[in-house]
């Protein structure tokens, strides 16, 4: 169940096979002709289509003209119609070729199949070699419209692939990189090296990962996490290739460039996930593969059929010609690649890499999800969740001053304390005559007094017993698993401080949409039971599981599964690695800037846990437009087949080759505007 990292990407990085396998759908077969080189045999074949129908005597009959003739002219539909089975048959002769070659006949041997039998039908004909009327202008426009109908499909492949076009163009061409004496010089990107130090002035993309060294700035991350509000930056923050810097200048040491930056990573993971099979593609290319030995065996049926019952070889071979045109499962074979091209580029444009197609078709079966707590639940530092002030002070005053003696304390309590006065935009005052007292607290000079700042262990040293309410605070926040910090002044505690790692506020959000989903919640983490307890407590979780050693996550995420649940997982894609990569679909979170994680199915880049709904709601969502597709396009060829076999004939109701042509055209636009109708769900909201 191990995976490898790496996949095909647009810069040449080498295939990966991800644990559940992968390989390219059947249909990209034709894919790798370009939007332009079918557009451009459409408008010449169109071209030459014209004086083919001009010159066909069933075209002359039926709109009662006669074309101008000459010498040879009753040759003249012939030359344009070989010439249009030349040169704009010839993607789909190739594309069966290698479709017979692999033995996975399919919708481009169908094609080759239907102008072939039209062109040797109609030879015969224009030689004298049988009677009846000539197929050429049926031959050319079926042609014309199999073109225009790849065309505009190819367009839709590109613009739900555009992902990755897109993030390309995110990186600037120049960069500002600073030499030893602090100059400015302007290099290309591709000079850049780790250890570089970069200028990046306002309103600049940022050519290269790299860190804050001076300066400070917001930043526009959207493009990469999906996070909507700029991101502020200074001294010793991450920043990103690709993302715009604001109003502010900054200086920034690089520490990835080319392959090694996030941006390609992010880049590799959206094409693996459109490359990776899935479970729903391989039941469209073997419904596909089925679909064509039917036609195929319809069409036989019907040249044999039809002459017994004393028709022509003319109306004989329009049949089957017809057949093997409106059968073509184009639409069943575009029926999944657009939708999981569509669905990986959503995902992709809010914070969500899927690495694997198949864990994005499985998210919507979850029945539990698994937590880990730290960085995942919560923020993975420490706040200050409650504070209590003693009479005559405010919470907001106790906190400003015990942030102030703090200050230029390291401990994790002094960075909870400061944390939490810079979130509440408190002015924290300058601070004098700071001192520490190993194992009891510090003290500092404010605002021309002494405080201190501790646990009971300070109070034991300073003789002060905290009052009844106070004391019950710290009672409630020890029972609780929280640590209790007293501010006092030597003579009298003014207030005390609950500490603990903060949940964050985006936790209670994903908790509730999983449940409004049906699906369970449970919590894994190494904390004692108090603290897990008070956790599950705040944000409604079903089943804890606490005191866990990192080693035996794996066990209950199986302990989950032997219950026949389907279970997911979600940690920060290295310590619960393994843990990711037994459930049933791994979601790895905290990725941020590194979103080369080698376990688990998808990469929260925004480390947002409502990511985890988010992306159930959009395999609901794409297993749903599969379904349809899917049933359409199959449904189409039940009805279809028949129908253009002939079965209604007798009263006088029959399709021609260019009729089944557009036919099959509209089933395939169909389904490829259902599928962008994936765009419009309500799937994303913050």
């Amino acid at each position: 169940m191990g995976h490898s990292h790496g996949v095909r990407s647009p810069h040449g990085a080498h295939a990966h096979h991800g644990r559940h396998g992968s390989e390219n759908s059947g249909h990209d077969k034709h894919a790798g002709h370009s939007v332009a080189m079918f557009r451009n045999k459409f408008w010449l074949t169109l071209l030459l289509t014209i004086p083919t129908m001009i010159w066909s005597p069933m075209i002359q009959q039926w709109f009662g003209y006669e074309a101008p003739g000459f010498a040879g002219s009753q040759y003249i539909a012939a030359v344009f119609g070989i010439l249009v089975y030349c040169y704009g048959g010839w993607p789909f002769l190739r594309g069966a070729w290698l479709e017979l070659r692999e033995r996975q006949p399919g919708m481009m041997t169908l094609i080759a199949l239907a102008i072939t039998v039209a062109l040797v039908y109609s030879l015969l004909v224009t030689l004298g070699m049988v009677g009846g009327m000539d197929l050429w202008w049926e031959l050319a426009t079926l042609v014309a419209i199999m073109l225009l109908g790849h065309w505009v499909e190819m367009r839709s492949i590109r613009q739900a692939q555009g992902a990755l076009q897109e993030l390309a163009k995110l990186l600037p061409d120049l960069a500002l990189r600073l030499d030893d004496r602090g100059e400015v010089a302007q290099v290309p990107v591709v000079e850049l090296r780790r250890g570089d130090r970069l200028l990046i002035r306002p309103g600049a993309a940022i050519p290269a990962d790299g860190v804050v060294k001076e300066g400070a700035s917001a930043v526009n991350e959207a493009m990469i996490s999906g996070e909507s509000r700029p991101v502020d930056k200074a001294g010793g923050d991450r920043v990103i290739a690709g993302t715009v810097n604001g109003q502010g200048s900054l200086r920034i040491e690089v520490t990835g460039v080319g392959q090694e930056t996030a941006l390609a990573g992010i880049m590799r993971l959206v094409g693996q996930a459109q490359a990776s099979r899935s479970n729903a593609q391989a039941l469209a290319d073997r419904a596909a593969f089925y679909l064509t030995i039917v036609a195929i065996a319809a069409a036989a049926l019907t040249s044999i059929a039809w002459p017994l019952l004393g028709q022509s070889w003319a109306f004989t071979m329009e049949r089957v010609v017809t057949v093997l045109v409106i059968a073509c499962p184009h639409a069943l074979g575009l029926a999944i690649p657009l939708v999981i091209a569509i669905s990986t580029t959503l995902g992709a444009r809010h914070g969500l890499l899927v690495r694997d197609r198949r864990g994005l078709e499985e998210a919507r079966l979850l029945d539990v999800v698994v937590f880990d707590k730290t960085g995942t639940l919560t923020l993975g530092s420490h706040r200050v969740v409650h504070t209590t002030a003693a009479q005559g002070m405010t919470s907001e005053e106790s906190l400003r001053l015990a942030a102030a003696v703090e200050r230029d304390a390291e401990h994790p309590i002094a960075q909870a304390l400061l944390a939490s006065a810079g979130e509440r935009g408190l002015d924290v005052p300058e601070a004098h005559d700071f001192q520490s007292m190993p194992g009891r607290g510090v003290s500092a000079v404010v605002e021309g007094k002494t405080y201190s700042v501790g646990g009971p262990a300070l109070l034991a040293m300073l003789r002060l017993e905290p009052p009844p309410p106070l004391e019950q605070v710290a009672r409630a926040a020890a029972d609780n698993g929280q640590s209790a910090t007293y501010l006092t002044d030597g003579r009298s505690i003014l207030a005390v401080f609950a500490i603990a790692d903060a949940v964050r506020p985006e936790s209670h959000q994903a908790i509730q949409r999983l449940h409004a989903g049906g699906v369970k919640v449970a919590m894994l983490t190494g904390d004692s039971k108090a603290v897990a307890g008070a956790v599950a407590a705040a944000l409604g979780i079903d089943s804890v599981f606490a005191e866990v050693l990192p080693e035996e996550k794996v066990a209950k995420v199986q302990e989950l599964r032997s219950q026949r649940q389907r279970v997911a997982m979600v940690g920060d894609g290295v310590n619960d690695a393994p843990a990711l990569l037994t459930a049933d679909v791994g979601f790895a979170i905290g990725a941020g800037t590194d979103v080369a994680v080698e376990a688990g199915d998808v990469v929260l880049v925004r480390s947002d846990p409502r990511g985890v709904p988010a992306v159930i709601g959009l395999s609901k969502a794409a297993y749903r437009k599969m379904v349809q597709n899917l049933w359409w396009a199959a449904g189409y060829n039940i009805l279809a087949i028949p129908l253009a076999a002939g079965v209604l004939a007798p009263w006088g109701i029959v399709l021609n080759p260019a009729v089944g042509a557009v036919l099959m055209s509209l089933s395939t636009i169909i389904v490829a505007v259902n599928a962008q109708l994936l765009r419009r769900a309500p799937i994303f909201s913050d």
